[in-house]
């Protein structure tokens, strides 16, 4: 059998060898094209060994958490750490959410896969900012109104930004659809499936974490405070007062003298509620005024 020649020639490496005889992977290759009815060359081939995959997993792993450590940094000094505490909560639970989709649907998982993982994130992210910054907006003006607890005005900053939320969620939503019918469905474009499903799910799971995750585990937390729990227990008593029933009328019997006969005046004492008349007493009507005039002759 002939031996492989090298030969260098400067920064140039040739190595000269016999025909080789083919691999597993090629026959793999050979049996899809005449399965598909296409040439070799037009079937791709992705290979990924056990090294690569562990390799891969560990550097994507700390580069999650490097990026949740400048995440939480970043929106500390923006908003609070309570805020930056709450989005790294729908972050995770847009992880948990897609992945557990995919692990229901037995998804094909690819590396076109965990970049549409990253994109999630991002998306999700900005979403989560918007409401928090008109929750920070609206917190200036809480205890110059003093007439609503934080979750309330929680509730007002959604409905003001939830319109927005779904608009753009919606536009986002409109190419992955297309990509999915059209790309996948009608031209083939098989490629592009594992990242448009990917962003299909995690867009919509990550508008709906900014809504009831983020925004609740932020109520939940604030309300803690001193501050806000006074604000909530004072809007709880005045809610109770609201839907009391009136009190019952006070009557205090007052003499009025012996020169009106031993009779007794009552007097009411109620909130709203106006007092009966006098014992013994008939109301009359006004006189009306006798008009003045000379007649005439």
């Amino acid at each position: 059998m002939e031996k492989a020649r090298i030969t260098v020639d400067g920064k140039r490496v040739t190595v000269v060898v016999p025909d080789l005889p083919p691999s597993p992977v090629d026959e793999v290759t050979n049996a899809l094209a005449e399965y598909a009815g296409v040439r070799p060359p037009e079937v791709s081939v992705s290979t990924v060994g056990p090294t690569w995959g562990s390799d891969v997993s560990e550097k994507a792993l700390r580069a999650l958490v490097i990026f949740f450590v400048i995440l939480a940094v970043y929106l500390s000094l923006r908003f609070e750490w309570k805020m930056s505490a709450a989005s790294i909560m729908a972050v995770i639970h847009d992880i948990i959410f897609t992945v557990g989709v995919y692990a229901l649907f037995q998804f094909e998982v690819t590396p076109a896969t965990v970049t549409a993982f990253l994109t999630i994130l991002g998306f999700s992210l900005y979403d989560t900012v918007v409401v928090f910054d008109k929750i920070k907006e609206n917190e200036a003006t809480l205890h110059s109104i003093g007439r609503s607890t934080y979750a309330d005005m929680v509730n007002r900053s959604l409905n003001q930004v939830l319109m927005r939320s779904l608009s753009t969620t919606f536009v986002a939503l409109l190419p992955i659809v297309s990509l999915l019918v059209i790309g996948s469905l009608i031209m083939g474009a098989t490629t592009l499936e594992d990242f448009a499903l990917a962003l299909l799910v995690g867009l919509f799971i990550g508008a709906y974490s900014s809504i009831f995750v983020a925004a609740p585990v932020l109520v939940w937390w604030k309300e803690k405070e001193p501050r806000y729990r006074s604000l909530q227990e004072r809007h709880g008593r005045a809610a109770v007062a609201a839907t009391a029933s009136p009190a019952a009328t006070e009557q205090v019997g007052v003499p009025v003298g012996a020169a009106a006969g031993g009779r007794t005046r009552t007097r009411a004492r109620s909130e709203g509620v106006p007092g009966p008349p006098a014992v013994g007493r008939t109301p009359t009507a006004p006189r009306p005024r006798q008009q003045r005039g000379r007649k005439r002759r």
